[in-house]
């Protein structure tokens, strides 16, 4: 695969890609992926999970070889901590590539998202939750963000819910620690009864009807928002990587700043 010049990435902007799943298992070339990759896409145990596995992080590799300029199979991606005995953990970066941007990966039921930026960023995308899930976590959350939704109900409550987890999701992940930081810890909600993490730019972005996602961006700032969504046919190509540097932003939008603020804390589609 012949990589052309690297895409970059203007001041303030964040680059949202969305990659849809392989139409066959065979369209998935595993031989990107690194002895890691394919052992945790393994552990799956449904076929369906494991394609989805090997299929985002195809496209991550590909995604960022368009950024990088290195082909995907080349690409060295490991968690950003080194632990003394020969692992990584932590938030993953690509390795021994000087202004290599920083990106999360994440997917659900079907889509993947990538996100591509220069600071530290995480990344979450989320089937609609159903009510009982929503009832489930519920106790476990902030108590600000407890009251929030709280005052709402039905529908409007859990679609509320799942905007405020992607955003919690996609906070978690920029830290660097995920899940394993409580989550009642920080204040993500949207209507600004309790004060937003500081240093961080954390919103909604728009999607589609089945799927929410949130990002989350170290610093301050209204950040430009470039969504790019990569047909099928030009992910899994031979030459996906020139191919995919090809695909124009179809929807630009502005992650607004509002830690702190009374706000909703999403994008507004420009």
């Amino acid at each position: 695969m012949a990589v052309g010049d690297a895409l970059s990435i203007g001041e303030g902007e964040l680059h949202l890609w969305l990659l849809p799943p392989p139409l066959s298992p065979r369209d998935v070339p595993i031989g990107e992926l690194d002895a890691l990759e394919k052992r945790r896409a393994a552990a799956y145990v449904a076929a369906e999970n494991q394609r989805m596995y090997a299929a985002a992080h195809v496209g991550l590799r590909r995604v960022l070889a368009v950024y990088t300029g290195v082909e995907p199979r080349l690409l060295s991606i490991a968690g950003e901590r080194y632990d003394g005995a020969g692992g990584r953990h932590g938030r993953p970066r690509v390795l021994g590539i000087p202004g290599a941007p920083e990106f999360s990966l994440s997917h659900s039921h079907g889509l993947a998202v990538v996100a591509v930026t220069e600071p530290r960023v995480g990344a979450d995308v989320q089937r609609l939750p159903s009510e009982a899930t929503a009832e489930a976590v519920l106790p476990a959350l902030h108590p600000a963000e407890r009251d929030e939704l709280g005052r709402l109900s039905g529908d409007e409550r859990t679609r509320a819910f799942g905007r405020l987890w992607t955003r919690k999701e996609a906070y978690l992940k920029g830290l660097g620690t995920g899940l394993g930081r409580g989550v009642h810890l920080d204040y993500l909600g949207e209507y600004g009864t309790g004060d937003r993490p500081a240093g961080w730019v954390v919103g909604n972005l728009p999607l589609c009807e089945s799927h929410i996602a949130a990002v989350a961006i170290m610093g301050s700032g209204d950040r430009r928002v470039l969504i790019r969504s990569v047909p099928e046919a030009l992910l899994y190509a031979h030459d996906a990587a020139d191919r995919i540097a090809t695909v124009e932003p179809g929807l630009h939008a502005l992650l607004r700043d509002v830690a702190g603020e009374a706000g909703d804390g999403g994008a507004r589609a420009a």
